[in-house]
């Protein structure tokens, strides 16, 4: 059995991985999809992360890729009620439509539900901080979903500690459903921002935490270890950064406590991250079937005291 943790206030309970999406109608094609998906949910990772921005950025591809397949995974498999789905709105979809206005969010989440082929959103985040759009009008397009049960629950993701404060008490003052859940960038080799400015907020106010790039984008499996094995890969410029003094230590390390628990270096970073305090479930994609067992490993890993202190300490340098 894959072990489960309450996701903040929300009233949801999800597995400890979170299945990413990002790569369905990317690096993924349809008939992949479906399979990681039925593996996945065979398995008991049933906590399924996407966003409407997925995968605009691959040429010719507008967005909503990935919530398409995911849709038509769901009317091919009827297993939508086995599934705790996540996804976002906020991040340019082209032609203006990008913000956290009440407008853009109503029209967002309707085209969302269309391409899932679903009648409700699990956890709906908030993809990006909108400056130019008051919390007041956020939180109330948000609420106005929740109250239409076209959502359950919201978070936000890619917000600074300050706004997501700010955000947390004018729901507070207007009696609105505040978020519920935190998506910010979190791994062994981007610990400073998340640990110093966000985890007081999420401790302040009982967020779940579900952190993306939780394989820092394919490093920390230890698959990347030279120039070399960056070249010509889709994550490649994202991977390229890591390849410096303290990345060799963090794989060495998890080198180390891999060969302790009969693990890969991947199963080891994601059961490091799922320990650390307050967070629920880290984001890590699969391309395959044996990824997505990897992942039910992962999840089902529980490191020691020694194992954890030594992966910190590198992790932190």
């Amino acid at each position: 059995m894959i072990p489960t943790r309450k996701l903040g206030q929300s009233g949801l309970e999800v597995p400890v991985i979170d299945l990413g999406g990002n790569v369905f109608g990317w690096t993924v094609d349809e008939a992949a999809t479906f399979r990681i998906l039925d593996k996945a949910v065979d398995l008991g990772l049933t906590f399924i992360d996407t966003a409407d921005l997925y995968s605009r950025w691959v040429p010719g591809h507008k967005g909503g890729e990935s919530e398409t397949l995911i849709g038509k995974w769901f009317a091919r498999s009827g297993k939508r009620d086995q599934v705790t789905l996540t996804t976002k709105v906020g991040m340019d979809m082209g032609d203006g439509n990008k913000g956290l206005s009440a407008k853009h969010i109503a029209q967002a989440a309707e085209d969302s539900l269309r391409r899932l082929q679903t009648d409700r959103i699990d956890l709906y985040f908030s993809h990006l901080d909108d400056a130019d759009t008051p919390l007041e009008e956020t939180l109330g397009a948000h609420a106005k979903l929740i109250a239409e049960g076209k959502v359950r629950a919201t978070g936000a993701s890619n917000y600074k500690g300050a706004r997501l404060r700010e955000a947390m008490e004018v729901a507070r003052r207007d009696s609105l459903p505040g978020y519920t859940a935190l998506q910010p960038h979190y791994n062994m080799m981007e610990r400073a921002e998340y640990e110093s400015d966000l985890a007081p907020v999420v401790a302040e106010y009982g967020l779940g935490v579900v952190p993306y790039f939780a394989l820092a984008s394919g490093f920390l499996t230890g698959k990347y270890r030279s120039p070399k094995d960056v070249e010509g890969k889709a994550r490649g410029q994202s991977v390229g950064k890591y390849l410096n003094e303290k990345g060799l230590v963090v794989l060495a390390a998890l080198d180390e406590v891999a060969e302790q628990y009969d693990a890969t270096p991947g199963e080891v970073a994601l059961a490091w991250l799922a320990a650390q305090p307050g967070i629920t479930a880290p984001i890590a994609s699969a391309t395959s079937e044996k990824q997505v067992e990897e992942l039910a490993k992962a999840a089902k890993l529980q490191l020691d005291d020694a194992s954890l202190a030594k992966l910190d300490a590198v992790s932190k340098q």
